[in-house]
């Protein structure tokens, strides 16, 4: 009987020292992200419960934004935490988000919670953090319990004695940055981090800002909690850096944390936006098999998706891209919006190849005009080319998922009939807001802005001969005319007929703000074309003149044809009414 007591307290070590590994070896699941800047909407908790269902079917993992209350619930994305342990936000009640972690627990995926510790908002003025009580522990806080160079020392000048170390990382402006060198500190962080797995039953944690304190911090306080799941926002696209933070995670030599492959991102953004492949055969965590287990690979998050760290174009590629490679994958809810039935298939073709975390690359190498990345799977080989490459060997493969700019093979034994299970939808239509309205032969565009474009909307639009906007960057102030329910801004561009001779290679139009410091992808022009930031290189929609209709015989010969639902489409063969020249046709 001993024997096996002791057996079993041995088990129970090792599944403990399992759980403090931040992130599992060999595995093969794939996460989301459920939000994005200001999606105060579409994360209510609630509406993300009702996708249990359906999300439960692909995704492994949800991460949610901070769930504490931030004296506020309505448009606070809960980056500046006030309250611990009281958890009604933006998204929800604190009832509601229990519902959810349960619910999704339930149907096998696991929730991440996002962790905000490097800061603390006060409550009512800089420094007073509230006392807090849970399991019969009060958090108690004071100023020795804030960085002594807080706010690059503002704090001390506005009136606060804080005397805690000096910051062991990056100063955070705008909250009180955390003293992680005081034993009180480290004490609250661990008893929150334990409520937080304990009593709300979050699954693993997304550490935000750790290059704002010391890496071994994340180390000790994960040792303590034992999360299934962990991974650092150390934003930082060199690679050696982001080793060294994962690296310096260890405790008794074991790494406690993963971290987003920031490197990885940087060479998506500049392969797949700019044409540059050969950014692709750069070192990163996700191609080096000492890290992958640790890689978290993304194309875009809420914050690089607001400003020009965006990926300008061929999103869907980008994560076919980040669906063949080792590490583990994290789509963006925006990106699972807009390409839902293809993002399906990858995940299901991943799957199926069984490509983990710590699948080994047998070739990734720019071919053409393109790049050709070849994985091994646990249950067959992955081949992905993107791009335009020259021809390439796909003998033993056979096509799995393909798209604009992408295909997706997988070896000839590998079971794909789970893909070819997911039906294509039909183009979803769209109708532009009625406050959206063209005059017969004017030439404009619409754009709706999102939330976190405050600035001046310009439009820069050109083709090969001419500049429409003035010629000067960034070009012509839109026209406010209207807001969506959804509470985003629409503006118009219309030409005031002057143009500016210029020698283009190309044509496009561009929508930017704040000087062009924010600004959309090189998107094709289309009179009266609806874009926004999501779009894509072709408008969501388009605006038609109040009285243009006019009648063609399918025969002639036309090109530049766009269905009702501003879904660009070859000269039609069938029947219906179509978009040609910024006008309503119907093909007969």
């Amino acid at each position: 009987m001993k024997h096996i007591y002791t057996l079993l307290l041995m088990m129970l070590a090792l599944a403990g020292n399992v759980h403090a590994q931040g992130w599992p070896k060999d595995y093969k699941g794939v996460m989301l992200q459920g939000f994005y800047w200001d999606s105060y909407q579409d994360t209510q908790w609630s509406h993300l419960e009702s996708q249990a269902d359906e999300l439960s079917q692909y995704f492994d993992l949800i991460w949610v934004p901070q769930s504490g209350y931030c004296n506020a619930t309505s448009m606070q994305m809960g980056y500046a935490p006030i309250w611990w342990f009281n958890h009604n936000s933006a998204f929800g009640t604190e009832d509601q988000l229990r519902k959810m972690i349960k619910t999704f627990k339930a149907k096998g995926m696991g929730v991440i919670e996002d962790v905000v510790i490097n800061h603390r908002n006060g409550n009512g003025d800089w420094c007073n953090f509230p006392e807090e009580t849970w399991k019969g522990q009060t958090m108690r806080w004071s100023l020795a319990d804030i960085c002594q160079n807080d706010d690059g020392g503002n704090t001390k000048r506005n009136g606060y004695d804080v005397s805690g170390a000096m910051d062991t990382g990056d100063d955070f402006r705008g909250c009180r940055d955390l003293d992680h060198t005081s034993d009180n500190v480290r004490k609250n962080v661990k008893l929150y981090l334990r409520f937080l797995k304990e009593e709300l039953g979050y699954t693993g944690f997304r550490y935000d800002m750790v290059k704002g304190f010391a890496a071994k911090y994340i180390g000790e306080y994960n040792a303590s909690a034992q999360p299934d799941y962990s991974v650092g926002e150390y934003w930082d696209g060199d690679p050696a850096k982001l080793k060294s933070w994962i690296d310096g995670t260890k405790v008794d030599g074991k790494i406690q944390s993963a971290a987003f492959d920031f490197a990885l991102k940087y060479y998506i953004k500049d392969a797949f936006g700019t044409g540059q492949w050969n950014r692709l055969d750069g070192d990163c965590p996700a191609k080096d098999p000492a890290y992958s287990r640790y890689a978290v690979t993304f194309v875009d998050n809420h914050d690089t998706d607001r400003d020009n760290n965006r990926l300008a174009a061929n999103h869907i590629a980008a994560n076919a891209y980040i669906m063949a490679m080792p590490g583990t994958p994290c789509v963006f809810l925006t990106h699972w919006k807009q390409y839902k039935t293809q993002l399906k298939k990858l995940i299901l073709a991943r799957k199926a190849a069984g490509i983990s975390n710590q699948s080994a690359i047998l070739k990734s190498e720019r071919h053409g005009n393109g790049y050709i990345v070849n994985v091994r799977g646990e249950k067959g080989n992955v081949l992905l080319a993107l791009g335009t490459p020259d021809s390439y060997d796909t003998n033993g493969y056979k096509l799995a998922v393909e798209g604009d700019g992408y295909k997706y093979y997988v070896a000839d034994n590998v079971d794909i009939s789970a893909v070819q299970a997911i039906a294509d939808e039909e183009p979803q239509t769209f109708t532009p807001p009625a406050f959206c309205t063209i005059d017969n032969d004017e030439r404009c565009a619409f754009f709706e802005a999102p939330i976190f474009w405050t600035g001046t909307v310009n439009c820069w639009q050109w083709d090969q001969t001419a500049n429409y906007t003035g010629g000067a960057w960034p070009g012509a102030a839109c026209r406010y005319v209207g807001t969506t329910k959804a509470g985003n801004k629409v503006y118009k561009w219309s030409w005031n007929k002057q143009t500016k001779p210029a020698n283009n290679p190309n044509a496009g139009i561009i929508f930017n703000c704040d000087n062009g410091s924010k600004k959309t992808a090189d998107l094709e022009f289309v009179n009266g074309g609806y874009y926004d930031i999501y779009s894509g290189a072709k408008p969501k929609g388009i605006v038609t003149t109040p009285t243009g209709i006019k009648k063609v015989h399918g025969s002639q010969n036309v090109d530049g044809w766009y269905t009702i639902g501003g879904v660009k489409t070859n000269k039609p063969t069938r029947k219906g009414v179509y978009i040609h020249n910024g006008k309503k046709v119907v093909v007969n």
